[in-house]
């Protein structure tokens, strides 16, 4: 062989082995790396097929045999899931058995809670129950348990249900389930444990792009890429309904299985290994199980909180004793004053009206002040300005030429001294003003000042503060007068619920249940002497369950009376409470002449005396 053909040979003998070496490389470096991986790599749905066939033990006991590496479901085929509903602990009992296979693997339940979010308010007032409890485990399986169904019918909440809401081993998460927890002990007498706040996680991941805020619809939209529906017509559905909609159904499963989403997005896990897994979550929530959510923390430390502190973000008003309130102005994210209706004409016209002999008496409006030329009982004057002298003598004269409503007003805000884009305040709010006497009613204009729809605004939420010290002072809860006037009565809905369910499940409910509904309505119509007929079922079915409440007083009358009892000066020191109010909480700079805190009380105490008898309308 010549010397070239042996060199050839050589050559391709060595770039031979060397591409050999290096696709054997490569073959044992993949194969490595799907054994690292797992199942992840797996269909998710054949995935959770297998974790359905693995057994199980109860939420929160080791299990004997360590289930394997589980992958979660994509977001999309877990909101796929339908939800199940559960009103009897029957139901609950068909549906345990699955839900401990999900908890053995990932001990996480999604937590949600809806109530009838409206007018219908207590005596005292307090919202309605929780009606709805939703939870859903990393598989998408979920339950919207009707906890007033429970109650309605007098049946004991599953044992099931209970343990696993207080067991330490299980996270629940969510947006606001620290919250949610107190309302489910307050109104059922549950106990939520090793509850943790997805936005704490969300603030803690710094990575996290957070475009749209920390609600549950906002970090789904930022993280997942999902939207929810958060329409006022769902949120502000009949979630006490004796059947809910399939869009209501939907919508509390969405809350709940986005919210397990959520939580395993925000730790970065797609895998974990068997009795490791409470272990591996609880260490990635160190310091956030059973916190309650405070919006300023952002995990800057003590150093930021005290930045955020030496901020001047709010008003102080030690003369009036409120609390300190962020100005609502300085929000830059949500201007105020938006759907605000603004005058279309100016306020004051400054028109002057005169006595026969030429004192100046007030000022008025242009319309009035023509009244007057056209009844023929006033003659004009002047045009500009434009005064009017009357042609009888009037009823009553300023006491001074130094009169409030003597001098001419700007059209312009009071505080900001804008000059369109402005309403009416009322500095003494209607609510109060309306009860007063009629003596305190008559020529109150003073405390009718301009503000532009911003500065309106802001003054409404300052005077919120005012309205809830007031409230709890002197025990005069704030609400809708509709909403408190009626009031639920507890037996006519026991009596409703028993009816509706004897006309709807009466053929598949066991003999001793439809006899204690049976007494239930026998008892409320004829006092048990009488057989329950169809019509009498179905006057029951529609019984009107809200009763008039005669002892309600509205919040504004209220603290009027609380006034009223010293008198005079009572009320008048109401009416400085207000004005004094408004002055510390706005810093108005542009406030008429001779406008006063103290306006007309000397007046009426000269006028009427301490021992004025007050009847309040």
């Amino acid at each position: 062989m010549s010397k070239p053909s042996t060199f050839t040979a050589a050559l391709a003998t060595m770039l031979g082995a060397t591409l050999g070496g290096l696709f054997l490389w490569r073959s044992i470096r993949t194969q490595k790396r799907k054994a690292l991986k797992g199942p992840a790599s797996a269909d998710p749905v054949q995935a959770q097929q297998e974790a359905d066939v693995t057994p199980s033990q109860p939420a929160g006991r080791e299990t004997t045999a360590p289930p394997q590496t589980q992958t979660l479901l994509r977001v999309h085929s877990l909101l796929e899931v339908p939800p199940v509903i559960v009103s009897t602990p029957e139901d609950w009992e068909t549906l345990w058995p699955g839900f401990q296979k999900d908890l053995s693997i990932y001990p996480v339940l999604g937590l949600d809670c809806e109530w009838v979010k409206s007018m219908r308010v207590s005596v005292k007032g307090k919202a309605s129950a929780v009606s709805l409890l939703q939870l859903a485990t990393f598989s998408g399986r979920c339950v919207l348990v009707r906890l007033l169904k429970f109650q309605d019918a007098q049946l004991p909440l599953p044992e099931g249900l209970v343990g696993v809401l207080s067991d330490p081993r299980v996270l629940k998460v969510g947006v606001g389930c620290y919250e949610d927890g107190k309302r489910l002990a307050q109104d059922h007498g549950l106990t939520l444990s090793s509850t943790v706040d997805l936005r704490y996680l969300a603030l803690r991941q710094r990575q996290a792009v957070l475009n749209n805020g920390l609600s549950l619809k906002s970090l789904a939209a930022d993280l997942l890429n999902v939207t929810l529906d958060k329409s006022l017509e769902l949120r502000c559905s009949d979630w006490e309904a004796d059947v809910l909609t399939r869009e209501q159904m939907v919508y509390a499963a969405h809350d709940a299985q986005i919210s397990v989403a959520l939580f395993f997005h925000l730790l970065g896990m797609n895998t974990a290994e068997g009795d490791s897994t409470f272990v591996q979550l609880a260490s990635c929530c160190q310091g956030l199980v059973d916190v309650p959510f405070r919006a300023r923390y952002n995990g800057e430390g003590e150093e930021g909180e005290r930045r955020r502190r030496s901020r001047k973000s709010t008003v102080e008003s030690p003369e009036s004793g409120d609390q300190q309130v962020p100005d609502p102005r300085r929000n830059k994210r949500k201007p105020l004053g938006i759907g605000y209706s603004a005058r279309k004409s100016p306020l004051y016209d400054n028109c002057f009206l005169h006595a026969p002999d030429g004192q100046p008496l007030c000022t008025c409006d242009k319309k009035k002040a023509k009244w007057y030329l056209e009844k023929g009982i006033g003659e004009l004057l002047s045009e500009d300005p434009f005064v009017v002298r009357l042609l009888f003598e009037p009823s009553g004269r300023p006491d001074s030429q130094k009169d409030y409503y003597l001098t001419a007003k700007e059209n312009v805000c009071v505080v900001c001294g804008k000059t369109d884009s402005y309403i009416r305040k009322n500095i003494v709010p209607h609510e109060y003003r309306r009860h007063f006497p009629p003596e305190m009613k008559d020529h109150n204009s003073h405390d009718i000042l301009l503000l532009c729809t911003s500065c309106h605004a802001a003054s409404n939420v300052h005077d919120g503060v005012l309205k809830q010290r007031l409230a709890e002072e002197h025990s005069a809860p704030q609400g809708c007068e509709e909403g408190i006037r009626l009031l639920e009565d507890a037996d006519r809905r026991r009596v409703r619920s028993a009816a509706r369910a004897l006309l709807s499940a009466s053929d598949g409910m066991p003999q001793t249940r439809k006899e204690e509904l049976l007494t239930v309505i026998q008892s409320f119509f004829c006092n048990g002497q009488q057989e329950v007929t169809q019509d009498m079922l179905q006057r029951a079915a529609a019984l009107e369950t809200r009763i008039f409440n005669e002892s309600y007083v509205p919040h504004g009358l209220k603290v009027v009376q609380v006034y009223a009892e010293r008198g005079l000066r009572g009320l008048m020191d109401l009416e400085r409470c207000w004005r004094q109010h408004f002055l510390t909480s706005m810093q108005p700079r542009h406030l008429p002449p001779l406008w006063s805190v103290s306006h007309n009380h000397d007046k009426y105490l000269r006028k009427y005396g301490e021992d004025l008898q007050i009847q309040l309308n």
